[in-house]
């Protein structure tokens, strides 16, 4: 009974990992195709709007259309790594538009202060998808895309070395039996 209901099994988990890459692979390849930037949300600054392990999608807009209660991708002063936050504030100051900015989960604006943003250009939030994030943060390690890429192809390889063997193998000869 076990072993009629492996194949059965073997076929179900085949088609959902297919289906979770197939996923992954449209909810990545098609907004980039249509112009968006895509980010990991890898802290819990957001946390409530886009909770850690979101992928958000950014589009670019001109900074002068951007608003408090936007949220922004940006690189903050004095850090390596870029920010998703939401703008609490624009000002002018001194002829430029400056933004205070404060993740929503935070109970205060961001230590780095108000900003510049000196580029004419911003990426600004346009929608996100929970937790794929986790899936392409995987995929970025090096090791992960040998084990996704390299055991899928050692299996193949093998399957075809199997059906070579098999197929090269001298055919059974029958044996005529004559009476005695």
């Amino acid at each position: 009974m076990l072993s009629s209901s492996l194949p059965v099994v073997r076929r179900v988990l085949g088609i959902l990992l297919g289906a979770a890459a197939l996923i992954l692979a449209f909810a990545v390849l098609v907004p980039a195709l249509l112009g968006y930037q895509r980010y990991v949300i890898t802290s819990g600054s957001m946390t409530g709007t886009y909770d850690r392990g979101s992928l958000v999608f950014d589009r670019v807009v001109p900074t002068a259309s951007l608003r408090a209660g936007d949220v922004i991708t940006f690189r903050p002063p004095g850090h390596a790594g870029l920010v998703t936050h939401r703008i609490a504030s624009v000002r002018t100051t001194a002829g430029q538009r400056v933004f205070t900015t404060k993740g929503d989960a935070n109970r205060v604006a961001d230590a780095w202060g108000a900003i510049a943003l000196h580029d004419a250009r911003q990426a600004r939030v346009a929608f996100h998808l929970p937790y794929l994030g986790y899936g392409l943060a995987t995929l970025s390690d090096r090791r992960v895309r040998m084990i996704v890429i390299g055991v899928p192809a050692l299996l193949i390889a093998l399957a075809a070395l199997s059906g070579l063997w098999r197929d090269s193998a001298p055919a059974p000869q029958s044996r005529s039996t004559r009476p005695a």
